[in-house]
């Protein structure tokens, strides 16, 4: 692991960047009936964890993103099973207490001009606040907006059950 050092914050990712983002999968699925079930009785036989699901259907295929506790785990799962996968990073965001938290996190974005490309709540984990998950249209400048505006920005350790490495 590395972590950010100098004046600005100090970041952990499991990937070795100095940046907390959170490794989301886009599977394809063909549109016939089970296959999301036998995907997601993959992962759970792996003993890997979905934090969240997103689907995209069509009449012939479906786009399923998910966000798992363990992605490297879930990468070989996905390899095994012979799925075509696209791996991209999106933004865990810790949600404030306020009586508006997702309003104070698009109010952010907004004045720094980025765009969210989608979101959704970030389920199972063990500790903390409420969280979501959004991909933006220009991460670093998310990533540094909601920093700078004292939002608490989630890694992959952040996931993990106390006590898993």
């Amino acid at each position: 692991m590395s972590s950010s050092e100098g004046s600005g914050p100090a970041f952990q990712t499991m990937r070795g960047r100095d940046y907390p983002t959170l490794k989301q999968f886009t599977v394809f699925l063909e549109n016939r009936v089970g296959q999301l079930l036998d995907i997601v009785r993959r992962l759970e036989i792996s003993g890997n964890r979905i934090l969240s699901l997103s689907i995209n259907d069509s009449s012939d295929c479906a786009l399923v993103r998910f966000l798992l506790r363990n992605p490297d785990a879930a990468r070989e799962t996905f390899e095994r099973a012979g799925l075509s996968v696209f791996e991209s990073d999106c933004i865990g965001v810790e949600l404030p207490e306020s009586s508006q938290p997702f309003q104070e996190v698009c109010m952010a974005l907004l004045r720094a001009e980025i765009n969210i490309v989608r979101a959704y709540p970030l389920l199972g984990r063990s500790s903390g606040g409420p969280a979501i998950a959004i991909s933006v249209d220009n991460l670093e400048a998310a990533l540094e907006t909601l920093a700078q505006r004292g939002f608490r920005l989630l890694h992959e350790g952040d996931l993990l059950d106390p006590g898993e490495d």
